[in-house]
């Protein structure tokens, strides 16, 4: 029988949510809809338990994890799965790097540390990645702060034989892999790239902050289209935050090419998409990846992650 893995969660927010009810879901139904590795080192997308949680909403701390990621202002909404009581009461996260000790006792027992709290605090990232380096447990992290693409920070994990995996992942299908996809499609195909730009809204309170606090999202969403292309043609306009989305984010993208005797070719897609399931749909595969290095004694980083990271080891920016 396959020991499940145990999870801690850091960020109780959108994306949790939909990872924690999708998990219940495909769990009870035995639905391959929407999986993307049905088994991954062994393990099945139900292999998974939350045994801890942190986050710094006062309406959350205390709760139990399965009622906290309803508690607003998260959106995603609700997928149907019976959800009981989990036993896991969310508690006080971290705001700035003190309490690291406090939350690596915290985490004892936890094989993976999940990072799914709001991009734009690297410092705090960092104080997670040190915690989960002293309790001896695997740390993803989600967001776009730089922990796992840092030489530093790799060799301190493989010095201690944990996988180390990040940085921000690459939306299941989102505005990332389908820009990328297309610009290496026109590369493929013997096209020159002219102009192309990509525009993002959301509602989710993670794009809220992210409007607000927008550099490093950028420059890693940057990072996940340059390679191969000329990254001085590609535009990001800054994010907008739009209610009314809830937890819905609308993508614009745009291609301007030359073929063929220099022949113009324009390009513009509109993509909508539920963001915390996007991302759902790709954690759940890091987070096997994780406890699979970690139970075969490999620490660092994880090679097979990488496609699912917008800025995996090597990235320069």
């Amino acid at each position: 029988m396959i020991e499940k893995v145990k999870v801690a969660a850091v960020g109780v927010g959108n994306d949790v949510s939909a990872l924690v009810q999708g998990i219940a879901f495909y769990r009870a139904s035995g639905s391959l809809v929407g999986i993307c590795r049905p088994v991954v080192d062994g393990l099945g997308v139900g292999d998974i338990d939350f045994v801890a949680a942190f986050a710094v909403s006062e309406a959350k701390v205390g709760a139990d994890l399965t009622e906290a990621i309803f508690m607003a202002p998260n959106n995603f909404p609700r997928i149907g799965a019976e959800l009981p009581r989990s036993g896991v009461t969310v508690e006080r996260g971290l705001t700035d790097a003190t309490e690291v000790d406090r939350v690596a006792k915290a985490l004892a027992g936890a094989e993976v540390v999940l990072y799914a709290a709001p991009s734009g605090r690297p410092e705090v990232a960092r104080a997670y990645a040190e915690a989960a380096l002293q309790a001896g447990a695997a740390f993803v992290n989600t967001t776009s702060d730089v922990v796992a693409r840092d030489p530093q920070w790799i060799e301190r994990y493989e010095a201690a034989g944990l996988p180390l995996l990040g940085d921000d992942l690459t939306s299941q299908f989102g505005a990332s892999i389908v820009h990328k996809t297309l610009l290496g499609l026109l590369e493929e195909r013997g096209l020159t790239l002219t102009s192309s730009y990509q525009v993002n809204l959301g509602g989710t309170e993670d794009i809220r902050n992210l409007a607000a606090n927008s550099g490093s999202k950028k420059q890693s969403k940057l990072n996940a289209l340059a390679a191969g292309h000329a990254a001085n043609k590609v535009e990001m306009a800054p994010i907008g935050h739009i209610t009314s989305l809830k937890s819905e984010k609308v993508a614009y993208l745009n291609i301007e090419a030359q073929g063929w005797g220099e022949t113009s070719i324009s390009l513009d897609i509109k993509l909508k998409v539920h963001d915390p399931s996007g991302a759902a749909g790709v954690t759940v595969d890091l987070i096997r990846m994780a406890a699979g290095a970690l139970r075969a004694g490999r620490g660092g980083h994880v090679p097979a992650a990488a496609t699912m990271l917008k800025s995996p080891p090597g990235t320069t920016a």
